[in-house]
């Protein structure tokens, strides 16, 4: 079930929240674990056991690791625990990856097994081995009570798309938190800013990219276009996915941590990676690039660490090369800047310093977004000019006149710009009630908006179901 549908926004979202505030206090996270199951099955219901054994294994390991009674035991137990929960993502997301390659490498024929990949898979093993690994660590007590655990890992605003939920950030809001129409309001609000930014940008930007896919007019600007079209595309459509899953928490009570922070303001690679998907960012920084030693270790030996990260975040979005390829490139570019290039970049003129980063983004997320690496390779050469296609043409220049304010649009908003405007006249007296006014308003007319491009149905994509 996807939040930007009408399933979701005029049925399963108003019955939980109908259910949620009528129970007491001491049974609103089972009627959220209850719920949340429900709307991971929505799709595929027989993925609910293996996420409930998924569940259980680690509620059970937890308990095992605080009765151990040497360190030895509980280290035992914890890598029990990761072990067999990275088994399930690796079986059923890298098994045929892993076949196809052997089949490659030998001449054999070993059939591949077929398996869909279950929804949101990647997100709730990492916080499941968080949760497991920080338990061993003793930064956090485990979770007596199922329930309350499997509501952490099941909780449907973050279950699908992110952000990457840390046990330790929200432990105590599992116990103990405070619901009131402020959070509810704020709530909504946030909801409401990224379903526009899903259904409003990122999908008429993903619809740009599949007309490009489909044209038989390959040209150079077409690429760029493509490539430019792409970068808005994902950035809102994940930062929407954020932004809807932090309102969602925030109804019920929890505060989730920001995902994104502007990334395309950025003025170096390094910068952008603390910007873009900073919940994914910090969990590989905790649990495998400060644990491998991080940078206080000999100058092999950190590349080495740098590498290592990059390597797993790449083959983390797909059981395909061309995401390892993705991870290493950048990996390189920040091995270049952390060497070298960071200082440069610094003391360069700050327009430069954004040239570069969305330079080497359009270039990274062009590699993303292919099928292949053939397919990559393809689409670089196409954007520089090298596969003997014009530079433009009627049907590129059509769809840039029909995209181009889309683009300005799309380009604004994904800076801070209008935030800043917004926050400027909010700070008068006049500008205050004018904002305070039109807020509901504006809200409510997204909704509408939004609905009425379902109803129609529209160009909806979900870009997850690779994770």
């Amino acid at each position: 079930m996807l939040f930007s549908s009408i399933p979701f926004l005029y049925y399963f979202l108003p019955a939980v929240m109908l259910c949620y505030f009528a129970v007491p206090k001491k049974l609103k996270n089972a009627v959220l674990f209850v719920f949340s199951l429900v709307f991971y099955a929505w799709g595929e219901p027989v993925y609910v056991f293996l996420m409930a054994a998924s569940i259980t294994f680690a509620w059970g390991f937890a308990l095992l690791m605080e009765k151990a009674k040497t360190q030895k035991i509980k280290k035992i137990f914890m890598i029990v625990s990761v072990c067999i929960s990275f088994a399930f993502l690796c079986y059923f997301k890298y098994a045929d990856f892993f076949i196809s390659n052997f089949n490659a490498a030998t001449g054999l024929s070993v059939p591949l097994l077929r398996i869909a990949l279950p929804v949101g898979i990647s997100f709730y093993t990492f916080q499941i081995a968080s949760y497991t690994i920080d338990i061993y660590r003793g930064d956090a007590k485990a979770k007596r009570n199922i329930v309350d655990f499997g509501t952490y890992v099941v909780l449907f605003p973050q279950l699908i798309a992110g952000p990457i939920v840390r046990y330790v950030d929200i432990a105590e809001q599992l116990e103990h938190r405070e619901h009131s129409l402020e959070k509810a309001a704020y709530g909504i609000q946030r909801f409401c800013i990224g379903l526009g930014k899903k259904v409003l940008f990122a999908n008429a930007f993903g619809e740009l990219c599949s007309i490009f896919r489909e044209s038989s007019e390959q040209t150079v600007l077409f690429y760029w276009m493509y490539a430019a079209a792409f970068m808005l595309q994902i950035y809102f459509d994940f930062s929407g996915y954020s932004d809807m899953a932090i309102g969602l928490g925030r109804i019920f009570g929890f505060t989730f941590l920001e995902n994104f922070d502007f990334p395309y303001i950025s003025k170096s690679i390094t910068e952008f990676w603390r910007r873009w998907h900073m919940s994914l960012g910090s969990w590989f920084r905790d649990y495998v690039y400060i644990p491998l030693g991080g940078n206080r270790v000999s100058t092999p030996r950190w590349l080495f660490n740098i590498f290592v990260v990059w390597f797993l975040t790449g083959f983390w979005h797909g059981a395909d090369w061309q995401f390892i390829a993705w991870g290493l490139f950048y990996g390189t570019l920040l091995v270049i800047e952390k060497i070298w290039l960071k200082k440069w970049l610094d003391k360069a003129p700050s327009f430069v310093s954004h040239i570069y980063v969305l330079f080497f983004t359009a270039i990274g997320f062009v590699i993303f977004n292919s099928v292949s690496i053939g397919g990559a390779l393809e689409d670089l050469k196409g954007m520089f000019g090298l596969s003997d296609i014009p530079l433009s043409g009627t049907e590129t220049l059509y769809y840039l006149k029909s995209y181009g304010l889309m683009f300005i649009a799309g380009s604004l908003l994904a800076t801070p710009v209008i935030k800043n405007v917004l926050k400027k006249i909010n700070a008068t007296s006049l500008g205050g009630k004018i904002i305070a006014f039109a807020k509901p308003i504006g809200f409510a007319a997204v909704l509408i908006i939004v609905t009425g491009y379902l109803v129609d149905g529209s160009f909806n994509p979900f870009l997850y179901f690779r994770f």
